[in-house]
């Protein structure tokens, strides 16, 4: 018996797709399926400060400088 690891997606009317690596030969295989438990969600120990995140002062933006959409994306929109 050999264990391959592989990541799959189960989709929510149960399908499961996924990629093997390439050492697996093609054909019918059986397989097992162990699902891990979730990680418990860690409280932080203090308090989120946005005021502490790092800035950057790139200066005034140029004069002539727009964002409008049409001006960004061109005529046809994109």
């Amino acid at each position: 018996m050999t264990v391959i690891t592989a990541r799959i997606t189960v989709a929510a009317d149960g399908t499961i797709s996924g990629h093997a690596p390439g050492r697996v030969p093609a054909g019918e295989h059986e397989a097992s399926i162990t699902v891990a438990d979730e990680p418990a969600r860690q409280e932080p120990n203090e308090p989120f400060d946005v005021n502490a995140l790092p800035t950057r002062d790139l200066g005034p933006w140029p004069a002539d400088m727009t964002l409008r959409r049409e001006d960004l994306y061109g005529d046809d929109g994109r």
